[in-house]
This record gives structure tokens, sequence and C-alpha cells, in this order.
């Protein structure tokens, strides 16, 4: 019973409920990135680079050549996916740009105010605080 109660303390803590949280909304997060970059992003770039799709850029270690990935992967053919890779790097590069966006944004709401510089003194006799402008102390009446 000792065991169910901690572990119900320790999952209900506000850090792992948060963490949780965050997990979700960052894999909800990736998959609308990802569905930016294939669904969005590629079409030009794959239509620039003169194919239906940029993971057709293969190189097949068998030495025969095969006009699609999908077909190469028939064949059993052992492939250097090189177009798989460049497309997963252009998304690693939107996902980490977003990323870096929301971040940024987060932090200037954070931000804290920056300390004021401070507009009174202390009058050296009564130590009342007086504004700085002040030449005699409103309290004691001294020159200040």
């Amino acid at each position: 019973m000792g065991l169910i109660r901690e572990f119900k303390e320790f999952a209900l803590k506000g850090s792992v409920v948060d963490l949780a949280v965050g997990v979700i909304l960052g894999a909800a997060f990736a998959t609308v990135v990802k569905s930016f970059t294939e669904d969005v992003l590629m079409p030009p770039v794959t239509r620039l680079s003169g194919t239906r799709d940029l993971s057709d850029h293969f190189i097949a270690l068998d030495g025969h050549h095969y006009d699609t990935l999908a077909q190469a992967k028939a064949a059993a053919a052992a492939t250097i996916n090189y177009g798989v890779f460049i497309g997963n790097i252009i998304t690693f590069l939107i996902v980490a740009f977003c990323i870096f966006l929301v971040v940024k944004w987060f932090n200037r709401l954070r931000a804290k105010p920056q300390p004021q510089a401070p507009n009174t003194k202390e009058c050296p006799q009564c130590l009342s605080s007086i504004p700085l402008a002040a030449v005699r102390c409103r309290f004691c009446a001294e020159l200040v």
C-alpha cells in the first residue's frame, strides 16, 4: 500500500504533470510541423528537383537502375537513400526554427521588468526618503 501511495504522490506533483502536458503538446506540434513540411513545403522543392518525391533520390548498391525507391525496396536492393536524408534534414531545421520561435516568445512573456533607477535618496540626518532633486529635507530641514 505504501508503494502505491508514494507513486500517487510522485505522479501528481506539478512538475510531472507539466512534463506530461509538454510532451503531449510537443507531439502535437511536431505533427503539425511535419505536415507543413511534407504537404506544403516539400512539393515545390521536389518539383524543382525534377521528381515527384525527394525520397526517389537514391543510389542502388546492386548496380541495377530503379525508377523509385519503392521499386528498389521491392527488389530487396540495398540503397543509399540520400533524398530521404535531405528531406529529414529540412524537416528538422523547420522544427528547430519553430521551437526557437516558440521559446523566444515564451521568454518574452516571462521577461522580468528591469529594475528602475532609484528616484529618492535618504536624508543623512533623519534617514527619511526624499526626492533626488531635493536640496533640503522636508522632515528635518537639513541641507542635503
